[in-house]
């Protein structure tokens, strides 16, 4: 069978790309076997990619991986990918890019193994956009392909309780309400991210991590343990075995994300307590696996699937903890016992779902809890409809106190996250709010950006029990509380969400699904009609151009 490097390396034509190919030390016999590219995220700006090549000069991930090639009887060769990281880009203009890099981040996976004729990928992300990045761009090339990230961080430590980077965000909130001291803070930012991964709670790249382990494309064990351990680098190893078994049985990407997995990535997501931002990564890889997939599925797996753990933010607990008492693995364990998963389909293990399974137990019923006696009957996303958002809005209902389910309260409208932020730390937000922010949707924005800055400082003034977020932006995976987001249509695209006026009454009920301003529907569509555009937020940049082409957060925010 054919190759896709054959077009770089068979005949005679191609003498000059394998001329380039020795200039690089490769060897005849290593050019006879399938080329791998190994896409890494590695660079020195991001804690959870940071050890995905060297630490103290002792190769790590990527060496795994290329061992594990090796031994399969494959040449790896290792090629770059960006990563922004949006605990550095949060609250200023870096975090424009963020959600914007996930297309980058596709189109050069597309671009790097196209032009050099790959036959297989292992892709080495670990943080935020860049896993779904990866594999959306792994699908739409549909080579053979293993997901394999670098791990989560370990929790930090204050006086015997964990600490993760949410704890960091709300105590910046709590030193501003007078609730600690600077000592407090300095102690607080120098403990909280002890080390190299992925932030150490349920946020929005472990969230990812553990539903590629899910959808099938990557190994168990892939969504929870711990970057520091023996266990990632040996898991390592078996990926770059795996994707060599999936280039000699032509196994790709398609065959194993489909409808099925990614119903099982959704009650899954549920089951875990992911990160709203799921919503966005998985409608945007369901469009490159060819699937349709809206909100009102994820909506319909949420209603019947249970609300399994609370994580960080939602809880006390960690990955680490996820980790320990038997993983994602134990939760699909869990799942399979009510029929809630499809455990017949095929994963990069070379075994179905069901199979992976056999073995498995749930080794902590406080972390992961029994089907039968859940956190709450459905899961822990929730997608709201309603005259503020007639395409939806999402909102982790699992990191919601129970008293803020259902709320009334008065709009405080802001058309940036600068303006919100500035009136929660000057204090002019009270209990009963209803924060809104606007024109910071896909478009508006641009960049969707995340709210983590809000959030958090209300979480740290003890106002998260007591104030509404809506913005058509979006929250971090780090954000607790009534933080409701991907509003659609966004204010830039004329969404109802433009018009609402400081002091007007909003109706939230997440349980119910609904969020609506009192007005009537033509008090509505007269100041919809008499709406204009503001001036784009930035006119120049590539930025400028992803404001024109993205669409709406209710299709994924992917460009068209």
């Amino acid at each position: 069978m054919a190759r896709p490097s054959d077009r770089v390396l068979k005949g005679d034509a191609c003498a000059p790309q394998r001329s380039l190919f020795y200039a690089l030390g490769l060897t005849e016999e290593e050019l006879s076997r399938p080329l791998i590219g190994v896409v890494s995220a590695y660079s020195e700006i991001v804690p959870g990619h940071l050890h995905l090549d060297k630490i103290t000069n002792e190769m790590r991930e990527i060496a795994q991986f290329k061992a594990g090639i090796r031994m399969a009887g494959g040449t790896p060769i290792m090629v770059p990918a960006i990563g922004v990281c949006d605990g550095i880009a949060m609250g200023h203009i870096g975090m424009k890019y963020s959600l914007a890099s996930r297309e980058l981040i596709a189109d050069s996976v597309e671009t790097m193994a196209n032009a050099h004729g790959f036959d297989g990928l292992v892709l080495v992300p670990n943080c935020d956009k860049i896993v779904p990045g990866m594999l959306m761009g792994a699908l739409r090339v549909n080579l053979p392909a293993v997901v394999m990230s670098g791990g989560a961080m370990l929790p930090g430590n204050d006086k015997g309780k964990d600490m993760s980077l949410s704890t960091m965000f709300e105590a910046v909130g709590a030193k501003k309400a007078g609730l600690i001291d600077q000592q407090e803070l300095t102690y607080i930012e120098q403990n909280a991210c002890p080390g190299c991964g992925s932030c150490s709670g349920m946020f929005t790249a472990n969230s990812m991590n553990c539903l590629c382990e899910v959808l099938g494309i990557a190994l168990p064990g892939n969504g929870t343990i711990p970057a520091v351990y023996s266990g990632r680098m040996q898991l390592a190893k078996k990926a770059g075995m795996a994707v060599m078994q999936m280039v000699e049985k032509n196994i790709r990407p398609r065959d194993i994300v489909n409808e099925r997995s990614l119903r099982n990535g959704l009650a899954c997501d549920m089951a875990l307590g992911c990160s709203s931002n799921t919503v966005l990564h998985l409608l945007a890889i369901a469009k490159e696996a060819k699937v349709e997939l809206d909100l009102n599925i994820i909506n319909e797996v949420s209603q019947a699937t249970p609300n399994l753990c609370k994580l960080a933010p939602a809880g006390p607990d960690h990955i680490v903890d996820l980790y320990r008492a038997g993983g994602v693995q134990a939760v699909m364990k869990e799942l399979q016992k009510k029929g809630l998963i499809d455990d017949s389909l095929m994963t990069v293990t070379g075994k179905s779902v069901k199979e992976n399974l056999e073995t498995v137990k749930n080794l902590d019923h406080r972390i992961i809890k029994d089907i039968d006696a859940p956190n709450s009957p459905t899961g822990g996303i929730a997608v709201l409809f309603g005259n503020i958002a007639p395409k939806g809005c999402v909102v982790k209902r699992s990191a919601v106190d129970p008293s803020m389910l259902k709320h009334t309260g008065p709009a405080r409208v802001f058309d940036s996250e600068e303006e919100a932020i500035d009136a929660i730390y000057n204090g002019k937000i009270v209990k009963g709010d209803v924060v809104v922010i606007r024109y910071e949707g896909p478009k508006g924005g641009p960049g969707m950006r995340e709210m983590l800055n809000p959030t958090s400082a209300l979480a740290g003034m003890k106002l998260d029990k007591d104030v509404a977020l809506i913005t058509d932006g979006r929250f971090s995976g780090a954000t607790r509380g009534a933080a409701i987001g991907h509003v659609s249509p966004e204010a830039a695209s004329q969404g109802p969400i433009a018009v609402i006026r400081e002091g007007e009454l909003i109706d939230i009920d997440i349980n119910a699904g609904t969020i609506d301003l009192r007005i009537d529907a033509e008090e509505m569509q007269r100041r919809l009609d008499a709406w204009q555009p503001p001036q784009p937020k930035v006119s120049e940049g590539w930025l400028a151009r992803y404001a024109r082409l993205v669409s709406s957060a209710d299709e994924g925010a992917v460009l068209k």
